[in-house]
């Protein structure tokens, strides 16, 4: 027996979700945030045999500032099947700007020797 793949199909209204392949029977799926088991995922057989929808609805109070991130398990082997994070919030906003501002300096490092270049082969 294969092992079991999950992927993602979407995040959207705070429901994300996924196929499962690979399981004959319905598998016993655990989801946690911040090692707490979240609650209301559904399992529903797929279209195609061994293939199964999953819906993890993204509690609110995880709609926060910061990285949070959601483990996605078997529940009967404790097997890591997949994970998801969302970011957000002014954090990222000052990671992002800060990468940002590298990038231009760098940019400006390599415009600056490229013209030094020029100038000396001309």
């Amino acid at each position: 027996m294969s092992d079991p793949i999950l992927t993602k199909t979407r995040l959207s209204n705070g429901l994300w979700e996924g196929k499962l392949t690979g399981p004959a029977q319905r598998p016993d799926l655990r989801v946690s945030h911040r090692d707490q088991p979240v609650e209301g995922v559904t399992v529903v057989e797929g279209d195609d045999p061994g293939t199964w929808d999953v819906t993890i609805p993204v509690p609110s109070h995880a709609v926060a500032d910061g990285v949070q991130t959601f483990l996605i398990f078997d529940g009967a082997t404790n097997h890591k099947l997949g994970d998801f994070t969302l970011l957000a919030g002014d954090a990222m906003a000052d990671d992002l700007l800060a990468e940002v501002q590298l990038l231009r300096e760098e940019l400006d490092m390599l415009k600056r020797a490229f013209r030094r270049h020029c100038v000396e082969t001309m």
